[in-house]
């Protein structure tokens, strides 16, 4: 008798099988039941008892996962999955968490992905973080389908008629599809609108195990009314029967196979968004055509801490093969490391392969220095992959210290290593002061990352109050400002000047460039032009950093080739650390207009530009009407109408701002904009203010000038935090 093969043979077997490859996500707002509906996935490809399907929440592996009942991090895992006797498919699965604090995993899995499975809960509907994470994966040309679950509140708590509930179920696909009109990319607006008649959409109840789609009620009979009357009855018998003749994996995969692309597909068109290399060269052609013959090219979307491997880095392979042993090309850290282990999941557990080709993920160990965003290639002079942009930025800040002394150095080597882990958390580390801070998404994000310190790393540690994370800008346009080198003998002149939201929109666009600017692409050069910019202003962009440009509008100098990369660092500087108060900067464009430099090479090295230029900007930033701009969430708060008035003034009485209120019969939803600050206790005052029927969540983020009244107030509070000067 033949010997039965492996999970890992199927996987690597099926591996080098492109159109049998489906690299695909789970994604939706917290507690709509992402977790439960990969769990029922899993178990009906035979990796775990359909038992503990929807109850184990297998991928919610972190011990403060299963405590919170909460996905904080994404899981990857490798299914296979057999249609009929075969007819198999690779599934890369990974599962992604819904709440917004831990949106920057979010982020990281839509590079991987080339499909998502959005997941979305029949009585609460579009929700704010199922906007975000959807805008997040349409940006990255990521193809959606719908599972609406918890269908069963619709007959047990709504008490729905099956007429009416499938009046509900066409308004959510209807919000779904406008959704989608608005920000799919353009030629796939209507190619990628979901529908029941399409089987794009399903229907379900992933705990129970059931879920049906248009093509599923044709093959087995089965109808809304036939689910009604099961729930009606109570008889928990007739629910398992449902489970058996139309189980979810059935539905989901069916539909993972039939409507998301292959990576072959995919990366025909997903390619010239996430590379912005020369698509015509040969790389570019190899990428696009998912080649395996090919130079290597991975993109590193994730890093995983393990206590025996060390650091796993998480990636997609997008052309070329790696093996166990190669030497890599790590581009944006240019060194080369060697690859001692390649690895596959099976939720939390992985299994070593001896080599991965093109369309696949997988999980590398032995890279040094590595971190998320960071290309891996077999070629010198490679274009890197572009940078994942995380939709919301860092907002909240805590200072964090040892409670024992001696844990210090502990301290700084874990915090360091949990910046790797976790592209929204940013640390900062003052050896003058022996502050050491953390920004995150919000206050339950920071929470995590303690939870993390004392229980991963064993570490007491005591942490500050937040601190809202504020930005500086300019409100005008400044003079003409010179900066001298130390030796007198080279000047730079330029000026500072406010940019429109228009432009700061271009720049956070997904396709275009950041760091120093070489080229911009026909398409990006008319998105500027569109946005206000002069088209010969715009050729002569020399870098972008954050929400900040720096323009080259000098003309005929003669070794500007050799100072233009220091000026370039100089305005990083200063961008990442404003003049006011060492905040990063937003908003701000610095244009050089002349320079004099010294004809010798040896007057005009680094150690005389850097600071000239950098003084400069600074100045120039100040002689510009600074201002400080504090992070505003747009809120989602849903509550029941007789509470409106008591909310309303609660929103006002913290300087915030109603956009909109809209009537639901009995429920009142309340869209409003609220300073970052005032949202630290709203949690409590919504649920007093509501007797405990208030709930809110974040929609959205931007940044508004802070009021003048408090401008100096701030500002002041922000200097003698940070030990400097109060004049």
């Amino acid at each position: 008798m033949p010997e039965k093969e492996s999970l890992t043979d199927k996987v690597v077997r099926l591996m080098t099988q492109q159109s049998r490859i489906r690299n695909m996500g789970v994604i939706a707002h917290v507690d709509h039941g992402k977790t439960t509906t990969c769990d029922t996935l899993l178990a009906g490809c035979g990796m775990l008892s359909e038992e503990k399907a929807g109850k184990q929440l297998y991928l919610d592996s972190e011990k403060v996962e299963q405590e919170r009942q909460m996905t904080v991090k994404s899981s990857n895992v490798n299914m296979v999955y057999e249609r009929s006797e075969g007819d198999e498919y690779l599934i890369n699965l990974i599962d992604t968490p819904g709440h917004v604090d831990f949106g920057g995993h979010v982020t990281r899995a839509v590079r991987a992905i080339d499909g998502a499975i959005v997941v979305m809960d029949s009585v609460e509907g579009v929700m704010p973080q199922t906007e975000m994470v959807l805008k997040q994966a349409l940006r990255d040309k990521v193809k959606p389908i719908l599972y609406i679950n918890k269908i069963d509140r619709l007959i047990m708590e709504m008490r729905y008629t099956p007429e009416e509930m499938q009046k509900h179920l066409i308004k959510l696909i209807t919000q779904i599809n406008s959704f989608i009109a608005d920000l799919a990319p353009e030629g796939l607006k209507e190619k990628w609108q979901v529908s029941v008649q399409d089987n794009t959409v399903a229907f379900g109840a992933s705990r129970e195990n059931w879920a049906l789609s248009f093509k599923r009620m044709k093959e087995t009979g089965l109808s809304f009314k036939d689910v009604y009357d099961v729930y009606m009855s109570g008889d928990k018998e007739r629910i398992k029967e449902l489970a058996k003749k139309s189980p979810v994996h059935k539905v989901l995969l069916d539909m993972v196979i039939e409507h998301l692309p292959s990576p072959v597909e995919a990366q025909q068109y997903r390619i010239p968004i996430i590379w912005h290399g020369d698509i015509e060269s040969d790389l570019g052609k190899s990428l696009k055509e998912c080649k395996v013959d090919a130079p290597l090219m991975i993109s590193i979307t994730n890093i995983e801490i393990d206590p025996q491997a060390g650091e796993i880095a998480v990636g997609r392979i997008f052309s070329g093969k790696i093996s166990k042993g190669q030497d890599v090309i790590l581009v944006n850290n240019k060194q080369v490391n060697k690859v001692q282990q390649i690895y596959i999941w099976k939720g939390p557990q992985r299994f070593q392969v001896e080599e991965a080709t093109a369309g696949n993920q997988m999980g590398l160990a032995g890279l040094k220095n590595i971190i998320a965003g960071e290309t891996l290639t077999s070629i010198e002079g490679v274009t890197p992959f572009e940078p994942v942009k995380h939709i919301l930025q860092p907002v909240v800040v805590k200072a964090i210290e040892p409670r024992n002394p001696k844990d210090l150095p502990k301290l700084i080597n874990a915090l360091r290593e949990l910046e790797i882990y976790d592209i929204t958390l940013k640390v900062s580390i003052n050896h003058e002061t022996g502050e050491n801070l953390i920004a995150g998404l919000g206050t339950l994000h920071l929470e995590i990352v303690e939870d993390k310190l004392r229980r991963t790393y064993g570490i007491d540690i005591v942490s500050s109050q937040p601190i809202v994370v504020y930005k500086e800008s300019i409100s005008g346009r400044g003079q003409i400002v010179e900066g001298k080198s130390p030796n007198k003998h080279n000047r730079f002149y330029l000026y500072a000047e406010q940019l429109s939201s228009e432009v700061i929109n271009v720049i956070n666009d997904e396709g275009v460039p950041t760091g120093t600017i070489k080229t911009l692409t026909p398409d990006t050069i008319s998105k500027f032009i569109e946005a206000g910019m002069d088209r010969d202003e715009v050729k002569r962009i020399a870098a972008i950093y954050g929400d900040n440009m720096l323009v080259d509008g000098t003309k005929g100098i003669l070794h500007i080739g050799e100072v233009l990369e220091m000026c370039i660092e100089s305005f990083n500087e200063v961008m990442k650390t404003g003049p006011q108060a060492k905040e990063e900067v937003r908003g701000v464009k610095i244009v050089l207009t002349d320079m004099v430099l010294h004809e010798d090479a040896i007057h005009r090295g680094p150690a005389q530009v850097i600071p000239a230029v950098r003084d400069a900007v600074k100045d120039a930033v100040m002689g510009a009407s600074p201002v400080l701009l504090e992070p505003i969430q747009i809120i989602r708060i849903d509550l029941p109408m007789a509470f409106l008035s008591n909310i309303s003034a609660l929103v006002q009485s913290k300087r915030g701002i109603i956009d909109n209120v809209k009537d639901e019969e009995t429920k009142a939803i309340i869209t409003a904009e609220l300073p970052v600050a005032a949202t630290f206790n709203f949690t409590n005052e919504l649920r007093s203010g509501t007797e405990g029927r208030g709930s809110w969540s974040l929609a959205g983020e931007t940044y508004r000038r802070l009021p003048r009244d408090i401008y100096a107030v701030v500002l002041k509070q922000i200097r003698e935090r940070k030990g400097m000067p109060l004049e």
